[in-house]
């Protein structure tokens, strides 16, 4: 099973889409600082993530979501997560 996740940071609020076969370890890596993207952002909260059994299909998915049209997509899949937040 392949998972494209989504974490945010509680230091900026942003947001880091990833790919990974593991998704509990790969937000272990996350929140060590051992993934250079994010260790300046920790701690990271999981708020998303979706599943596939196609490898193809998780990392299409994971480069879409990186995109104007998916950041967007994800704005409106996680609005009322985001109301709660108070942003």
């Amino acid at each position: 099973m392949y998972y494209v996740y989504v974490l945010q940071s509680s230091i900026d609020g942003r947001q880091y889409v990833g790919c990974t076969n593991n998704l509990k370890t790969r937000l272990n890596l996350h929140n060590s600082g051992r993934v250079e993207s994010t260790r300046n952002r920790q701690p990271l909260k999981l708020i998303h993530y979706e599943a596939f059994i196609d490898r193809h299909d998780a990392f299409t998915r994971e480069q879409w979501l990186k995109t104007g049209w998916g950041r967007n997509q994800l704005r409106t899949m996680l609005r009322s997560y985001q109301k709660s937040l108070g942003g």
